[in-house]
């Protein structure tokens, strides 16, 4: 580092800074088990005001500004790196991926086009393949990263759209659950699609779409002159982790000729397990498939997955041209992401898979994901063996829900008394969990995805329950 070109770091620089940095890493790592899980409240709007600051002229001390966003402004928030963390999928982000993101961000490859960085680009549509065996799909697959099962969703439902309505949708018509993620939604209307267009159909009693009630307002929609084109299902749905029934609604989307679009941000990489794989039988027939490695992969925020079983449907609908770009290439062996995704400028997210995959091999996470199954049966059968409590949701994978039990009381009564039991676990912070409403019943999830959770802190789950159930 000059005093000129402040911004050319010398590599004594560069040391001393990462050094600091792990210290102050260190030292919340180490401590993980012991900080509090929630503490976003403490964060205040007139705290929040105080942090508003005038844009810098000059700059400070490097070590001033680890312990401000360390110290001052990380704690005061929900803590999803910690092991007691139940309270939505994401777990916490392995420390591998931290620096896989700072080798990528380093070296700032560009692997959009596979040409300009070519090494590195087969790297990450090593990744995409991998992703595409692991969830059955034939070698014509592709897909792309991306930042999450938001933008994944709305790029399968614009691929699905394409090949099924062409360029006029106008007549289009989705169908899916209450059940599904709001972002599949939200995507839907982000693709141009009338929200009269999406039939969004009551769940079956275990929370789950119902193939034969999808299979009459098809007929019915044809029967008025619209287009049934796209079926979109869940495999692990965030109010209570249910998984929609994949064969038979694969089996009624080629009877119909409807694309079925799959949900799996949650729920797909439990198929690396052998009861993952018999929960999720027939998602290999999707059309396309949402996945989320930064969930049930345990990776930062920030990656997620699109794969479509037809690669070339993929490319039609995502391919562009321009004077300025370089050459793309026809090998079937080779990916220009460019084509394939809405992204032209984009991160090299492929390393923050591989490293870790590389390191410790895919059978590390499968051991990882079956001890979360196991967990799940684990709290499952204990919650059931509590008398003031009813199992409303049970674990189909590894999130589950529950309630007080209904005793005659009023609904919003019987609701009042599961969130204040839900408070009451959580105010000890050694665990955090969430609600949500099923069929007008407020419960308390229990999502368990994060790898450091293990025995022992389900342990502390049930002391608190019922301790809370207790006071």
């Amino acid at each position: 580092m000059t005093k000129d070109w402040p911004l050319d770091l010398s590599e004594d620089a560069m040391r001393a800074m990462t050094d600091a940095t792990m210290d102050r890493i260190g030292v919340f790592m180490s401590t993980l088990s012991e900080q509090a899980l929630d503490r976003s409240a403490e964060a205040d709007p007139q705290y929040l005001r105080s942090l508003k600051e005038p844009l810098p002229e000059v700059g400070g001390d490097f070590a001033q500004l680890l312990d401000t966003v360390f110290r001052d402004l990380a704690p005061l928030s929900l803590n999803p790196a910690s092991p007691g963390f139940m309270g939505y999928v994401p777990g916490g982000g392995i420390f591998h991926a931290a620096l896989a993101d700072l080798i990528s961000n380093t070296l700032n490859r560009y692997t959009g086009v596979a040409g300009v960085a070519p090494a590195l680009n087969q790297l990450e549509a090593n990744v995409v393949r991998w992703l595409c065996q692991i969830m059955g799909y034939p070698e014509q697959a592709r897909g792309f990263l991306t930042s999450g099962g938001s933008l994944a969703n709305w790029s399968g439902l614009v691929t699905a759209r394409h090949a099924r309505l062409g360029e006029d949708f106008s007549r289009g018509m989705i169908y899916t659950s209450d059940q599904v993620h709001h972002c599949v939604t939200k995507a839907a209307r982000l693709a141009g699609f009338p929200s009269a267009n999406v039939r969004v159909l009551p769940a079956d009693g275990n929370y789950r779409l119902d193939p034969a009630l999808v299979r009459d307002v098809i007929r019915s929609d044809r029967a008025r002159g619209m287009q049934p084109a796209i079926l979109v299902a869940s495999a692990g749905t965030t109010n209570s982790g249910a998984v929609d029934p994949l064969p038979e609604l694969a089996a009624l989307a080629r009877e119909e000729n409807l694309w079925l679009h799959v949900d799996a941000a949650y729920g797909g990489f439990f198929r690396l397990t052998e009861r993952g794989k018999q929960v999720l039988a027939g998602i290999e027939l999707a059309d396309s498939l949402v996945l989320d490695p930064h969930k049930t992969l345990f990776l930062p925020y920030g990656t997620g997955a699109l794969l479509v079983r037809d690669g070339s449907a993929l490319k039609a609908v995502h391919s562009s041209s321009a004077d300025y770009m370089p050459a793309m290439q026809e090998d079937e062996d080779l990916m220009d992401f460019c084509e394939l995704s809405p992204e032209l400028t984009r991160p090299f997210r492929g390393l923050r898979i591989w490293l870790p995959f590389k390191m410790h091999g895919v059978g590390v996470f499968r051991r990882y994901l079956d001890e979360k199954l196991d967990l799940a049966r684990w709290i499952e059968a204990q919650i059931r063996n509590i008398p003031q409590l009813e199992l409303i949701a049970p674990a189909t994978l590894s999130i589950l829900a529950f309630a007080v039990r209904d005793e005659g009381q009023s609904l919003p009564a019987r609701n009042s008394a599961t969130r204040a039991l839900m408070q009451r676990i959580n105010d000890k912070q050694r665990v955090n969990l969430t609600g949500t409403l099923l069929r007008d019943v407020y419960v308390i999830r229990i999502a368990i995805s994060a790898f450091r959770l293990h025995q022992e802190r389900m342990d502390m789950l049930l002391e608190d329950l019922q301790e809370a159930l207790a006071g």
